[in-house]
């Protein structure tokens, strides 16, 4: 079980990395495109957006794993 959420914990993590890295070059992207022009949000603001919202869920998903492996270890000792 704890090999499970192990691998688990380094997926969330893994894609917490990607959805930042794809974040930030989006942003940049972004950024690039509103110096040309400023008409609302551009497809690379939105993108950045998204990106930066999968970035707070798997943070979130690696956390609750973390928790998870705590009361699992905790309750094999006790």
């Amino acid at each position: 079980m704890n090999t499970f959420l192990a691998i688990l914990l380094v997926a969330a993590m893994i894609a917490t990395v990607v959805a930042l890295v794809r974040g930030i070059i989006a942003f940049l992207q972004e950024s690039h495109a509103q110096v040309r022009d400023g008409d609302g949000p551009s497809p690379a603001a939105l993108k950045s957006n998204r990106m930066m919202q999968m970035r707070v869920f798997f943070q979130a998903l690696a956390i609750l794993i973390v928790v998870v492996i705590l009361f699992v270890g905790a309750g094999a000792r006790g």
